[in-house]
């Protein structure tokens, strides 16, 4: 285990304890199931659209697990290293630092890969030995071989929407995690959770989340992902910050779904119609 102070360079295991229970409204039986994965020394795989939820969802888990959370968002260059760890010069000394993977092994937290298909196949190879039977973490660099306490949980999550034959999860990685699903939730749980989010009246909330399910009707039509919960959550806060109706929805849903002008004018129209 790590302690508090961590080894030299280290970030203290501390900070990543989620001290306040976050706000989540459960659309199933994902924290039962999660939590029935995490008890049987199970890897999580979370898939579902952009700003559904999923890493809310991770904080909540970890919430009520008493784990720390450390999240990884997952880009074309996260090497190795960058999970593991690497050894640095400071202060004239050479020392190794912990790679975030590695210090949720050691603290038996709960290691999150956001978005884990962004990230070089080479690297995600690092994972399989943690996602299996074995649970353990191979690092090379210091010829140490680490086995993950009970506590420790993998998780990693995905968007299927943006797969592609160069960008998706193989079968060797898939078939080692326990899958949920993630949508948006129904309108009534999704207008909650805007209000409370945002600090709006329920009617208001109400018809963003109209406004959103419109926009999510229009991938046929050359959108690829419509509104997801996180921006009408912006522009809920906009609406509260004064912002009138039409510049709101334009600034936090339309603009950032596409720079079609078309669609954009589509966009416009249902804003309008909608307030």
């Amino acid at each position: 285990m790590l302690s508090k102070e961590g080894a030299p360079g280290a970030v203290p295991i501390d900070k990543f304890f989620i001290t306040e229970e976050p706000f989540y409204l459960p659309q199933g039986r994902e924290v039962e199931l999660a939590e029935a994965a995490h008890a049987n020394r199970l890897p999580l795989l979370l898939k579902g659209p952009t700003g559904c939820g999923k890493t809310r969802f991770m904080e909540y888990l970890a919430w009520r697990l008493g784990r720390p959370l450390v999240t990884v968002s997952c880009h074309d260059d996260l090497t190795t290293a960058d999970l593991v760890g690497r050894y640095l010069i400071r202060g004239g000394e050479t020392v190794w630092v912990d790679g975030p993977l590695t210090l949720a092994v050691k603290a038996g937290g709960i290691c999150y890969l956001d978005e884990v298909v962004e990230a070089r196949k080479d690297t995600t190879v690092v994972l399989h030995p943690l996602a299996d039977d074995r649970r353990t973490l191979p690092v090379e660099k210091r010829g140490e071989l680490l086995r993950a306490p009970a506590d420790f949980m993998l998780a990693v999550s995905y968007n299927p929407g943006y797969q592609s034959v160069l960008k998706e999860l193989k079968p060797s990685t898939r078939q080692r995690f326990v899958a949920l699903e993630f949508g948006f939730p129904p309108p009534e749980i999704e207008a909650r959770i805007v209000a409370r989010e945002a600090g709006l009246d329920p009617e208001t909330a109400a018809r963003l989340v109209h406004l959103g399910g419109l926009t999510r009707g229009l991938r046929e039509q050359g959108l690829l992902e419509g509104a997801s919960t996180r921006l009408l959550v912006h522009a809920g806060l906009l609406l509260r910050a004064g912002i009138d109706p039409e510049a709101a929805c334009l600034a936090a849903v339309c603009e950032p779904l596409t720079d079609d002008h078309e669609i954009l004018e589509g966009l416009r129209e249902m804003v309008r119609a909608v307030f």
